[in-house]
């Protein structure tokens, strides 16, 4: 394990060494009955805010709002005015999440619910209750102890009915107060009084410009983390003018926006990247509303490596924002982390679901095992997938073939690529992760451009394919360099193309030059990145020596430096024009006699019928055998390899 998979440098929060200690957006489907969701943040030691809502009921149901200073049987609603209410057990909190029990708001039977966890953590939120006398000539200091800028304060009185204050850094005047309960104006001091004055790293003053109603109160304080480390930021609260096509520069990827438009009237709207802020549309919740979830589609409102993009709001209009960082802020630790497969038999339902892949995928790549494509998609493009056998973009639109969940994945609708009757398939799943595996949607120029990522580490694999025409899948490797090109769908071996890749990438960013297959302008584009990780993740290459087991004993094993062997294979043949992408795994297969493999450049049906891979504790071992051609004498291979 490297040093900064066990630390993140200087601890950006107490005790936390990641963004995934301090929040979570967690999907679930409500039973009526004893539920733990294990989000992995520590709620019951550390305290903080739970907040649920409803996804989709047909009358409406209200946002809940349930923290530690109130306790587990106390919730509010962002949607109403109403005083706190009880309930027994909303949610008792725990080391690892939260339990529920039979509360209809939160786990109603088979419905689906989004939470969203903050946990109380310096430079990061804190949840704080206080009393308030009634009198602003008596006003209240609140100790939040957040240790930096408070980017946004939210109050509400608990112990009677009164709206939901918010104060936001972007927002100045004497009357600098929104309402989370209402879509009204609350820029240029047109807003309710000011709530909250004297607003320190640690202490903010309540009710010393204006009165408000005496009684208890809670306030949930967010950070904003301008001034921190870039490396150790995870949440930031800015504003900006729309212009109808702004790209917010946060320094990293967001996976959770809540933004309001201040200067007229607007609905908040909570944006997070589990439910679909993506190129294919984005889904959103109000919490100033009881509405079920609305979904626009078209790309509007997207995350990129360094912030998102808007296009949706139109010219003018002055919108502020609170977004909280992506889980990309270090590295995993094991490959199980990010890596999972797992094979199906096809039964031609809709809405069928795989869990329990012990993560959350974010690709994931489909292969019917008696003949069909290869298909990969993207959470980051939503539901689309591509054959990558193919130039085609035929699935790239289809809204039912994929949704990716919080363990798995779910088919709203059948096809035949993934979940045909009588067909068996594998699928490998992968999780985007600092210096594992990474993302990129982006729009071409048509001249060279160079593109920001999240990986953290030089990219030595890259995928791209284009997303509204046919072109090739290119493909980048260290090994050959920027003047050299693959393509994907083909068995063809490595080509010169001068310049196509523009310029050599780097930790943070890779070039583009070729203006079709890589760079069209106003084309779409999706790029998959891949690097080595010690003993997760190895982008590589050999040359063949010729050996066998079966035939001379001098198989040849490829060391990766893993601990107990890959669990997943991709070997590619690229000094010669036949050689095929091909992809072995634990899940069908890697063992001392036959294993299975697929060829992603082809439709071809699984073969068993060889010997060309066996295990290694410390990667895998290559066999020369006709069919594969993997360890051919002198001939030179690179591959990927996960543990």
């Amino acid at each position: 394990m490297t040093i900064e998979k066990k630390l993140l440098g200087t601890n950006p929060v107490d005790g936390a060494v990641t963004v995934e200690d301090v929040f979570s957006t967690y999907l679930y489907t409500g039973n009526g009955d004893a539920h733990t969701i294990n989000n992995g943040i520590d709620l019951s030691g550390k305290g903080g805010l739970v907040w649920f809502k409803d996804r989709a009921f047909a009358n409406g149901i209200d946002h809940i709002l349930v923290d530690s200073e109130r306790g587990k049987d106390s919730y509010l609603s962002s949607n109403t005015t109403a005083a706190a209410a009880t309930s027994t057990d909303v949610c008792e909190f725990n080391s690892t999440g939260f339990d529920l029990t039979n509360f209809t708001y939160n786990n109603g039977n088979t419905r689906s619910f989004v939470s969203w966890t903050f946990r109380n953590a310096p430079k990061f939120f804190k949840a704080v209750t206080f009393t308030y006398s009634g009198s602003s000539s008596s006003p209240t200091v609140v100790t939040h102890d957040l240790g930096c800028t408070v980017g946004m304060a939210i109050s509400k009185r608990t112990s009677g009915s009164a709206g939901w204050f918010v104060q936001h850094r972007s927002i100045t005047g004497s009357n600098n107060n929104g309402n989370l309960n209402e879509n009204g104006n609350m820029n240029n001091g047109n807003g309710y009084s000011t709530s909250f004055s004297s607003i320190t790293d640690t202490t903010a003053t309540f009710g010393a410009t204006a009165s408000f109603p005496a009684g208890t109160y809670v306030a949930y304080f967010f950070a904003d983390n301008s001034a921190e480390d870039a490396d150790e930021q995870m949440i930031k609260c800015g504003s900006y003018t729309a212009t109808g096509d702004n790209d917010i520069n946060l320094g990293w990827e967001p996976q959770f926006i809540l933004s309001k438009r201040a200067n007229s009237n607007g609905d908040w709207e909570i944006h997070d990247t589990m439910r679909g802020l993506d190129w294919y549309g984005y889904r959103y919740l109000s919490p100033n509303t009881n509405d079920d979830e609305s979904l626009s589609t078209g790309a509007y409102l997207f995350p990129t490596a360094t912030g998102f993009t808007n296009k949706w709001f139109s010219s003018n209009d002055e919108i502020i924002y609170m977004a909280i960082r992506a889980p990309m802020m270090v590295e995993p630790s094991a490959a199980t982390e990010v890596y999972a497969a797992n094979t199906y038999a096809g039964n031609n339902a809709n809405g069928r679901s795989f869990t329990g892949l012990g993560l959350t995928p974010d690709v994931n790549i489909i292969t019917g095992l008696g003949g069909m494509p290869s298909c990969i998609g993207a959470r980051l493009i939503g539901p689309g997938m591509f054959e990558t056998d193919s130039t085609s973009v035929s699935y790239a639109t289809l809204a039912g073939w994929m949704q990716y969940d919080m363990d798995g994945f779910t088919f709203p609708t059948k096809y035949t690529y993934s979940n045909s009757t009588g067909n068996n398939y594998v699928a490998h799943n992968f999780k985007r992760a600092k210096g594992f595996f990474d993302v990129v949607a982006y729009t071409g120029t048509g001249s060279q451009m160079t593109l920001n990522h999240s990986l953290g580490a030089v990219p030595q694999m890259i995928w791209v394919k284009n997303r509204s025409t046919l072109e090739n899948w290119e493909v980048y490797t260290a090994t050959t360099g920027i003047n050299k090109r693959f393509k994907l769908n083909t068995s063809q071996g490595t080509a010169n193309s001068t310049g196509r890749w523009g310029a050599t990438p780097t930790t943070t960013q890779f070039s583009v030059n070729e203006p079709y297959g890589l760079n069209r302008s106003g084309h779409n584009f999706i790029a998959y990145l891949w690097s080595t990780l010690d003993g997760v993740s190895k982008v590589g290459t050999y040359t063949g020596n010729g050996g066998s087991e079966d035939t001379n004993g001098t198989s040849q094993t490829i060391d990766c430096g893993f601990a107990a062997g890959a669990r997943f294979i991709l070997i590619k043949q690229y000094d010669v024009g036949d050689g095929g992408w091909f992809v072995w795994d634990t899940t069908r297969g890697i063992v001392a006699g036959n294993d299975p493999y697929l060829t992603l450049n082809t439709t071809a049906a699984e073969v068993t019928s060889n010997d060309s891979i066996d295990p290694s504790n410390s990667g895998f071992i290559v066999n020369q055998v006709a069919a594969t051609d993997i360890n051919v004498t002198s001939s030179t291979y690179i591959y990927l390899a996960i543990a």
